[in-house]
């Protein structure tokens, strides 16, 4: 099963005088995990390089920043895999101290920072969310609210028109459940707006 961060960790090691400073954090995606390298290259502008490694939307990216090939963002991101992380960015600020680490030694600082800062990590299970719509007979409206939470469903809108139109968010295992629920409770009275064929219990 894969899991996220509840919040960003982080970690400081310092060797052969280079310090590299590592954070592991929720991320979304690239747009937003290149919003965040940018962020520290201004907080950092002192520092060699400003690697990172991400996992989001089933996607993966690394980047060494001038570091040699392989040496950093790759080991960053096997970590993360190792892991099982999912919508996570790893991130290695190095300030270069003057002595040469080789490749060897920096595929060790690069991986070590991130696995330091996952020690204290508090990591959570990713559970894959889905949305359904359908309307409802105003008769059903009340009861349909007090079902929601048997199915870990939550109430996202509701119009109130002919009948009423609803979205839920639910996790995907509890959908096909919470279908056949609903399609009792409604007699044939309920008109479902994503198709919801593919949720029907077999």
């Amino acid at each position: 099963m894969p899991f996220t961060l509840r919040s960003p960790v982080h970690s400081e090691l310092l060797i052969k005088k280079s310090r590299f400073i590592g954070c592991v954090e929720p991320c979304t995606g690239r747009e937003a995990a290149l919003a965040r390298v940018a962020e520290l290259r201004a907080e950092h502008p002192g520092a060699t390089h400003v690697c990172w490694a991400l996992m989001a939307g089933g996607h993966s990216a690394a980047n060494d920043d001038g570091e040699p090939g392989g040496t950093a963002g790759r080991p960053m991101l096997e970590v993360l895999r190792h892991q099982d992380l999912e919508g996570a960015l790893a991130t290695v600020v190095r300030y270069y101290g003057g002595v040469q680490l080789g490749a060897g030694g920096l595929v060790r600082a690069y991986t070590d920072s991130v696995a330091q800062a996952l020690l204290t990590a508090d990591k959570v299970p990713v559970i894959s969310q889905v949305t359904l719509r359908c309307a409802v007979p105003y008769a059903m409206e009340g009861w349909l609210r007090r079902e929601l939470d048997a199915h870990g469903a939550r109430l996202l809108e509701a119009q109130h028109g002919e009948g009423v139109s609803v979205a839920l968010s639910l996790p995907e295992a509890n959908a096909a459940a919470l279908v056949a629920r609903i399609n009792d409770a409604g007699q044939g009275q309920v008109i479902w707006c994503k198709a919801e064929a593919d949720l029907e219990p077999d």
